[in-house]
């Protein structure tokens, strides 16, 4: 890589939009799939069966504008199954947000070890980690560095059962002043307002995956830290797991060298989540068609993207996958998890996790082209009205994606 190319940093005023990799499920519950589009040019569509159930209403959601726990409130009787979780549990968006709160707000951080399994993996902006230790290790960091931060829920999007297993995809709103030591230097005194998503899989009052993006880039950007420099030294300490150690699924865009076809239409009655979202994604960003951003949003859709990036509109969306698609040219996509809660009458919450890899080989988003292979992963949620997408929720590995670009060359062994 030339080390002289200028990277560009991701600005807090373009759009946003993108996805993340493959999940292990708990007892039996298979992750849906798509089969591969068939030889000779034929089309094959198979949905794997949904051995995951999703909630048909709204009755076990988030409580719109509460923001964290009620201290003192008396919950009441459980409102779903939970063999195997703690009873003051009553369902399971009680104990996502609870448990986060418990960690992050009381500062109890060895509940960890009651609440993620000890063998639990863990995936976000800076890479994979294993181990129940390291969980707990990056907690101290983190509430060293933010002691007074305060987590806001904002989302919680689920589906499954205590046989399953279940899945979470909570959304909060991370304020607080930076007034301890971190990896990234000493206390600048400065405030962070960022949001994040975190998702999991949950089984017997454990987690046993979790999906994290802290918007590391934005919370650096606001320090006054360069995300440049600091996704170059990232690189450079060998934080980065290669391509081939990466946990990702199947991402070529072409299937034995065919091209990519068209997603198949869908000629079933009402409304099918899985179809319309993994039809948007395909069609979107491996057939390279754009107007399927016009036919899948709202003219008035509001989008939050990764950086604090925010917008209005479908031009912004098309925007963000038209820079995406630019910046990687050979760019493929795979849609790893989808999950929902709601139905046609209330609308639809989505959670979207998807796995992209592409060279920079395209000068929109991150300056000139280095030629590297990088890895994208992303989570988003989305919420459905009158099958339009009216809101979208989106954070990629932004920070992960700028080392794999800046990071230097090894020293050749043999000069």
């Amino acid at each position: 890589m030339d080390d002289e190319a200028e990277i560009v940093e991701p600005s807090t005023t373009s759009s946003g939009l993108v996805r993340a990799a493959s999940s292990k499920t708990l007892k039996g519950a298979a992750p849906i799939g798509v089969a591969p589009f068939g030889a000779g040019g034929a089309q094959r569509h198979a949905t794997s069966s949904v051995t995951r159930e999703m909630p048909k209403d709204f009755s076990i959601a988030f409580e719109i504008g509460n923001g964290s726990t009620k201290p003192g409130v008396e919950r009441g009787p459980r409102r779903q199954s939970m063999r195997g979780f703690e009873d003051t549990y009553v369902d399971i968006v009680d104990y996502i947000i609870r448990i986060t709160h418990r960690i992050w707000e009381d500062q109890d951080v060895g509940y960890i070890y009651d609440t993620y399994a000890p063998s639990c993996r863990v995936f976000d902006d800076g890479g994979p980690r294993h181990g129940i230790e390291q969980m707990v290790a990056g907690t101290i960091q983190r509430i060293n560095a933010f002691p007074e931060m305060r987590h806001y829920a904002d989302e919680v999007i689920w589906a499954g059962n205590d046989e399953q297993g279940f899945v979470t995809s909570h959304r909060a709103l991370n304020i607080g002043n930076h007034t301890g030591h971190w990896r990234w230097g000493p206390p600048t005194g400065r405030r962070v307002n960022s949001w994040v998503i975190a998702n999991c899989v949950i089984g017997d009052n454990e987690i046993y995956e979790e999906w994290v993006l802290y918007n590391l880039a934005a919370q650096l950007s606001q320090l006054g830290i360069n995300v440049a420099d600091a996704a170059r030294a990232h690189g450079n300490a060998g934080a980065l797991a290669p391509l081939t150690d990466r946990e990702m699924t199947e991402v070529e865009r072409l299937q034995g060298g065919q091209k990519p076809y068209a997603y198949p239409a869908f000629h079933g009655r009402g409304f099918d989540v899985e179809h319309f979202i993994r039809e948007l994604m395909h069609n979107t960003f491996n057939r390279r068609d754009l107007s399927a951003i016009d036919r899948a949003y709202a003219q008035n859709v509001r989008w939050y993207g990764t950086t604090n990036r925010a917008g209005y509109g479908r031009g912004e969306v098309k925007a963000m996958a038209r820079s995406l698609l630019a910046t990687f040219p050979d760019l493929g996509m795979h849609v790893d998890e989808v999950y929902w809660m709601g139905n046609d009458e209330e609308g639809y919450r989505v959670s979207l996790r998807w796995t992209a890899i592409g060279t920079h080989r395209g000068w929109s988003l991150y300056g000139d082209p280095t030629g590297r292979r990088v890895h994208i992963w992303c989570l988003q949620q989305l919420y459905i009205e009158g099958g339009k997408i009216v809101e979208d929720w989106m954070l990629f590995n932004e920070f992960e994606v700028i080392a794999q670009l800046l990071k230097d060359d090894p020293e050749p062994l043999i000069p």
